[in-house]
């Protein structure tokens, strides 16, 4: 007899539903503020579409056809975020009175600021263009860079974070970190000319502030020096500023509210700073001494390069 034929099935329903029963923060029933993530997603790429006209077109975006083309995202756009900005208002605060007519005016807002956040992100693929040698033109940078994506949204949830929204910009934001391996949070403020070259693994916290023409590699972390104060530290200022032409090179952690990155710094890979570094100051690592050892016996450096080519030749 088979499993559902003998029972088997029912009795696994009861017992997923008594667990229900004993975790009820993980369940939602007749819940009517549920925030969608697939609509929120379907958002993130009209937004996109608006941000870089053309390029994720299902097909040639005609010049002729531009206005249907953004009158009809913009549509879509009111539509689908004006409910999910409902709904996550009625998350945090309840329905009441006025909550369509106040979604209404964050949406209008929120879109408003597409040309200004268009103009940054000219900048933004600018600062990828010349700062990247292996670059192949600004098409391939907005169609494959992960780091122009991942600053995309983030400009798009940071201003939906100033407008008060709940939620959503941390939904976006996560959205982009789980397809690049670049975590920003909505609230972290970022100048202009800003260029992440590889991008995977880098954090960077809510309260960080970075300004003009800022350049960062893999790896780095712009964060809290302790979060055990827990809620408490909301509102706190925890993470670094950094000041206008900084380069930070990969490995290296930043952290702590009060420390300020001075303009024209560079700080070299797996720095670990929780200090501020004054302007047109280089900061690097001492390199550690490497020992190489063939067959467990030390050995220099010379001697392994002569054994090496000995066994290429």
């Amino acid at each position: 007899m088979s499993f559902a034929e003998n029972g088997g099935v029912k009795k696994l329903v009861a017992s997923i539903i008594a667990s229900y029963e004993e975790n009820p923060e993980l369940v939602k029933l007749d819940n009517t503020d549920q925030i969608n993530k697939e609509v929120i997603i379907h958002v993130l790429e009209r937004l996109r579409s608006l941000v870089f006209a053309g390029y994720f077109a299902k097909k040639p975006l005609k010049a002729n056809f531009l206005e249907f083309y953004v009158g009809e995202l913009l549509e879509d756009l009111i539509y689908n975020l004006q409910r999910q900005i409902t709904q996550a208002l009625y998350h945090k605060e309840g329905p009441y009175d006025g909550v369509r007519e106040r979604s209404e005016r964050i949406t209008h807002a929120f879109l408003e600021k597409i040309p200004a956040i268009r103009r940054l992100m000219m900048t933004d693929v600018e600062a990828a263009y010349d700062g990247d040698p292996a670059a192949f033109n600004r098409d391939e940078i907005i169609l494959s860079y992960p780091g122009v994506y991942a600053i995309m949204v983030n400009r798009l949830a940071h201003e939906l974070y100033l407008l008060e929204v709940p939620l959503i910009p941390r939904m976006m934001t996560e959205s982009a970190h789980g397809l690049t391996g670049i975590d920003i949070h909505p609230g972290a403020s970022i100048g202009r000319y800003f260029f992440i070259d590889h991008g995977t693994g880098i954090v960077i916290g809510e309260t960080t502030v970075i300004g003009d023409y800022v350049k960062i590699y893999q790896g780095v972390t712009l964060g809290a020096l302790s979060t055990r104060g827990g809620r408490l530290l909301d509102g706190v200022k925890r993470h670094p500023t950094i000041e206008d032409h900084v380069t930070i090179y990969s490995g290296a952690s930043i952290l702590g509210g009060s420390t300020v990155i001075g303009e024209g710094v560079v700080i070299g890979s797996n720095a670990f700073i929780t200090k501020s570094v004054p302007e047109r100051t280089k900061v690097s690592v001492k390199n550690t001494d490497l020992q190489y050892m063939p067959d467990g016996k030390p050995a220099s450096h010379e001697a392994l390069q002569e054994e090496f080519w000995d066994y290429v030749i």
